[in-house]
């Protein structure tokens, strides 16, 4: 096998040179290559069209930790791997960030001209729900530890290892709603599927305490947004923050902007910064095992679509 790569169609230096230090050599897409590295979110299309031009290559590397964009694409036969786990650490800080930001009403408080009501919230001995069991759930059970947070997985298959560091709870969906009923601070991390889609509607907000507090640094479409401001307004839950939306971005005028109880970042959990340095390390991971022939990291599971 040569040990050429193709990084298309965005020339990223970065990756380049992470492409290039983990020993293989950067060409344009053509017969001999079977390895791509494909760094365009915003054109599925492209890459589709791509593959199609180039049924030789056998492995595709996105970099990008959700592929809903690519869910039709990903079914074809090139091996897939994604950036799951990659970003876990700004993610699960992001999302620690907003668990405490909500439940010292800061949406409220960096607003007021008064001196106000007291209020807090805490972590320490809260029940917790993550909404997913990958590596972002990972990491932030484990920031939750010194807090004593009495933290709940929901996850589609609760019998995988998860690390041996963690003391709480391990669920399937089929436990999801009896658990969210508990919970006082929950956290999506899941994947966009045709499963999690909406997955938070009208009926999931009404069966949620009325302190509870919602944070979604997923995907945009796990909740509907229309019923999440209606729980906001009518009291149904006391909080809630996203770092993503729909559309992308959220415009101007945007009925979420006016909800005083909303935090929303502008999907800022992981900046580009962060982004370019962690996949940069994937890169180099995944090139040394592509050319050795050793196990890639961050397979798509075609079936699951993540």
């Amino acid at each position: 096998m040569n040990n050429f790569v193709s990084l298309e169609p965005k020339q990223i230096p970065a990756y380049l040179e992470a492409i290039e230090s983990a020993g293989a050599k950067v060409v344009p897409v053509g017969p001999e290559v079977k390895a791509l590295v494909w760094t365009d979110y915003a054109n599925p299309q492209g890459l589709a069209d791509t593959l199609k031009a180039n049924p030789q290559l056998e492995w595709v590397q996105l970099p990008f930790a959700g592929v809903d964009a690519f869910k039709e694409i990903i079914q074809s036969s090139p091996v897939f791997t994604s950036a799951k786990r990659s970003y876990s650490e700004p993610v699960a800080e992001h999302a620690l960030m907003l668990c405490m930001a909500l439940g010292r009403v800061l949406p409220e408080r960096i607003r007021a001209k008064s001196w106000g009501k007291k209020h807090a919230d805490s972590l320490f001995d809260a029940e917790v729900l993550l909404i997913g069991g990958g590596g972002i759930s990972e990491q932030l059970a484990e920031f939750l530890i010194p807090f004593r947070s009495k933290v709940t997985v929901v996850r589609k298959h609760p019998e995988q290892p998860f690390p041996e560091s963690f003391t709480g709870k391990i669920v399937g969906f089929d436990s999801f709603d009896a658990e969210l009923s508990k919970a006082q601070f929950v956290v999506l991390a899941c994947a966009l599927t045709d499963e999690t889609r909406f997955l938070f509607n009208r009926e999931r907000f009404a069966s949620m305490r009325s302190d509870s507090y919602l944070v979604n640094i997923a995907r945009g479409e796990v909740v509907d947004q229309e019923a999440l401001l209606e729980a906001l307004a009518s009291g149904q839950i006391a909080g809630a923050a996203t770092d993503v939306t729909y559309p992308e971005p959220l415009p101007e005028g945007h009925p979420m902007w006016s909800e005083p109880r909303l935090i929303i970042t502008p999907h800022t959990a992981d900046t580009l910064p962060q982004v370019t340095r962690l996949f940069s390390d994937r890169l180099r991971v995944n090139v040394s095992a592509w050319l050795a022939g050793g196990q890639l990291t961050g397979i798509v599971d075609k079936a699951l679509g993540y």
